[in-house]
C-alpha cells in the first residue's frame, strides 16, 4: 500500500523537480493532504460538533475554536505521523519509537504554537476561526517541517 501511495504522489513530481527536493517535494503533498483533513475535521468540530459553542470540560471552559483545535489535534497527529515516517521521511534510521517520541515534543509544540496563533488572531484580532486556523497551520507546517526534517527523522550522515 506505501508503495502505491508513493508512486501515485511521485507520478505528479516531474512538475515540481527543478524547483524542490523530492523529499520536500513528498512532505508538502503529505503535509497538504494532512492540512485538509485538519482544515475539514476542524469545521466540522466548531460548526456542527461543538455548534459554536462554549465546551465545559468538568474545571474549565473552552471556546469552540479552541475545543476544535484541541479534539481535531490528536487525529491528524497520528495521521501526520504515519505518512512523515512511511512516505516523506524513509531514509531515517531511528526506531519507530525513537521518531514517534521526537515527532510527539515537536507536536506539543506544534500544538502550543497553533494555540498561541489561534488565541491571537480570533480573540484578539478578531478573525473568522476558520480563516485564522489556515494561517496558523503555514506558520505549523513551515515550524514542523524544520524540526520533523532535522530531528525527528533525521538521517544519520555516513
Amino acid at each position: 500500500m506505501i508503495k502505491i501511495i508513493i508512486r501515485i504522489i511521485d507520478s505528479f513530481y516531474f512538475l515540481f523537480q527543478r524547483f524542490i527536493p523530492l523529499k520536500t517535494y513528498r512532505y508538502g503533498v503529505c503535509g497538504g493532504s494532512n492540512l485538509v483533513l485538519d482544515t475539514l475535521l476542524y469545521f466540522v468540530f466548531y460548526n456542527f460538533v461543538f455548534s459554536k459553542q462554549n465546551v465545559d470540560i468538568f474545571f474549565f471552559v473552552l471556546s469552540p475554536h479552541i475545543a476544535s483545535l484541541f479534539f481535531v489535534f490528536p487525529i491528524t497527529f497520528f495521521t501526520g505521523f504515519m505518512l512523515s515516517r512511511y512516505i516523506t521521511f524513509q531514509g531515517s534510521a531511528l526506531s519507530s519509537r525513537v521518531q514517534f517520541f521526537r515527532y510527539f515534543i515537536i507536536g506539543i509544540g506544534a500544538i502550543l504554537l497553533s494555540y498561541c496563533s489561534m488565541k491571537f488572531l480570533v480573540d484578539f484580532l478578531k478573525l473568522y476561526p476558520t480563516p485564522s486556523r489556515l494561517i496558523t497551520i503555514i506558520v505549523t507546517v513551515i515550524y514542523s517541517y524544520i524540526f520533523q526534517n532535522r530531528f525527528s527523522f533525521r538521517v544519520r550522515k555516513k
